[in-house]
C-alpha cells in the first residue's frame, strides 16, 4: 500500500497545514485599519449568533498580535528521518512520565475505553506529545492569548482568511456560552489549546462535559479533553472499538497490497514479528513499509482513526508505537536503515546540560526535547562542523560534546 504525508480529507489539522503552506514570505506591516475591520467584523459575528455584549468585552479593545506571521515564517526546520521522528517523540521522557499518568488516571482511562472503546495508549500518547501531559510549564512557556493571534489571523493571512475568521467566530461562540474566558483561552500562536491541543472548531463541535462541571474545556482536569478526543477518534476518525491500530510484521507474504482480513495475511506467510497470533483474525488490515528496508507494519481501521486527528503517516506511527511503549510493548524489531536507538532519559538531560554549559541554551535541562533543544544542536552541530546539521540529538551530539569539542 503507498500512502504519503499528504491529507487525503479534511482532518483537524489539515486546514490549519493547508493555510501554512500557502503561505507567502511577506513582512506585515503594523496594524493600521485594524480597528477599522474589528468594527465591521461585527456584523459577522453577529449574523453567526455572538451577542454584542460577547463581542465588545472580548473584541472591544482588542489589538492583533501581528506576531504570528513572524512565527509562520520562522518555524524552524528540520529534516529529520522518520527514525529520528519517532525516536524524538518516543522518548524516555514521555514514556515515563505517560505511565505515571496513566497511574494518576486510571479510573478517567477506563470510563473513557468503556463508553468509546479508545484504547487507553492511544490517547495517552496523543496528550503527550500535544502538550507533555498537560505540563502547566508548556502552558506558562509556549502558550498565548489566542484572540490577538486569530484577529491578526481573520484579517491578514493572505489566502486562507475565510478559515481564520470562521475559527475566530468559533472561539468568540465559546465565550459567549460561558465555556470559558478570553483570559483562560490561552494556546498556540495558530489557537490550538490545552491538554490535546483543540482547535476552537473541534472544542465547539466535538467537545462533551466529560466531568460534569457544567462547562467544556480542554484546560484543568483533563477529562473533558481526554473524552472529548476520544469522542473525535470514534465518530470523525471511524475508530474501531476492540481492535489494535497494527502490528509490526515479517514473513514472505509481505510484497502483497490492499485490505484484506488478518487470517488472510496469515495464510500469504505473513506474521506478527513478535510471534504472537493475530487475536482478531476476521479484522482487516492493510501492509505498510514506511521506509524501505525498515520495519514493516499491517495498519487496521486505528491507525487511520489517529491520523485523522493529524494528516500525517509518521505521526501516526509514532502516537501509536509511544502508546504501545507506555503499556509496556518493546521497540520495533527491525530497525530503520541507518537509525541508532534513542537516548535515554539521563542522556537527553546530559546532552541538554553540556550544550548549555558550552553556551547553546536549550531552555531547560528536564530531558524533553523540544524546538528549543533542536535549535541548540543545530547550532551546535554547525559550530563543530558536524554533519548533517540536522537538530538531531544522538549518540553522535553526546560523544561529541563528551569529547569537549
Amino acid at each position: 500500500m503507498t500512502k504519503t504525508d499528504s491529507p487525503a480529507c479534511l482532518t483537524r489539522r489539515a486546514m490549519l497545514g493547508a493555510a501554512l503552506a500557502a503561505l507567502p514570505a511577506v513582512a506585515f506591516a503594523a496594524p493600521a485599519g485594524f480597528a477599522e475591520w474589528r468594527d465591521g467584523f461585527r456584523a459577522k459575528a453577529r449574523a453567526k449568533g455572538i451577542s454584542d455584549e460577547t463581542y465588545s468585552r472580548v473584541m472591544g479593545s482588542l489589538e492583533p498580535d501581528m506576531s504570528v506571521f513572524r512565527q509562520m515564517q520562522k518555524q524552524p526546520e528540520f529534516n529529520e528521518q522518520l527514525w529520528q521522528y519517532i525516536n524524538r517523540r518516543v522518548s524516555d521522557w514521555r514514556i515515563i512520565n505517560g505511565r505515571a499518568a496513566l497511574k494518576q488516571h486510571a479510573a478517567l482511562f477506563s470510563r473513557i475505553e468503556r463508553d468509546f472503546g479508545v484504547e487507553r495508549g492511544t490517547l495517552l500518547a496523543l496528550w503527550g506529545v500535544e502538550s507533555a501531559y498537560g505540563d502547566p510549564l508548556v502552558q506558562q512557556n509556549h502558550m498565548r492569548p489566542v484572540f490577538p493571534s486569530l484577529a491578526a489571523l481573520a484579517w491578514k493571512e493572505p489566502r486562507r482568511r475565510v478559515y481564520w475568521e470562521a475559527e475566530l467566530i468559533n472561539a468568540l461562540k465559546i465565550v459567549d456560552r460561558g465555556w470559558s474566558t478570553p483570559q483562560e483561552m490561552r494556546g498556540s500562536w495558530a489557537g490550538a489549546m490545552g491538554h490535546t491541543q483543540w482547535m476552537p472548531e473541534v472544542w465547539l463541535n466535538v467537545g462533551i462535559d466529560y466531568d460534569g462541571d457544567g462547562k467544556v474545556s480542554p484546560f484543568g482536569r483533563p477529562d473533558d479533553a481526554l473524552g472529548s478526543s476520544a469522542k473525535f477518534l470514534l465518530n470523525r476518525g471511524k475508530y474501531h472499538r476492540g481492535e489494535h491500530w497494527g502490528y509490526e510484521v515479517q514473513g514472505p507474504g509481505l510484497a502483497a497490497s490492499g485490505s484484506r482480513s488478518y487470517a488472510a495475511w496469515s495464510r500469504s506467510g505473513v506474521a506478527r514479528i513478535d510471534g504472537e497470533p493475530f487475536p482478531l483474525p476476521d479484522a482487516n488490515a492493510q501492509m505498510w513499509q514506511p521506509v524501505e528496508g525498515g520495519p514493516k507494519f499491517l495498519l487496521g481501521p486505528d491507525f487511520y482513526a489517529v491520523r485523522s486527528y493529524n494528516p500525517s503517516m509518521n505521526y501516526a506511527l509514532a502516537i501509536c508505537h509511544l502508546g504501545d511503549r507506555i503499556l509496556g510493548a518493546p521497540p520495533f524489531r527491525q530497525p530503520f536503515p541507518g537509525s541508532e536507538r534513542a537516548l535515554t532519559l539521563a542522556e537527553v538531560q546530559e546532552m541538554q546540560t553540556r550544550l548549555t554549559r558550552a553556551g547553546f541554551d536549550t531552555g531547560g535541562t528536564d530531558g524533553r526535547v523540544g524546538n528549543d533543544t533542536m535549535k541548540a544542536i543545530r547550532d551546535y552541530q554547525s559550530k563543530i562542523g558536524l554533519s548533517p546539521a540536522d537538530g538531531y540529538g544522538g549518540l553522535q551530539v553526546l560523544a561529541a560534546l563528551r569529547q569537549g569539542r
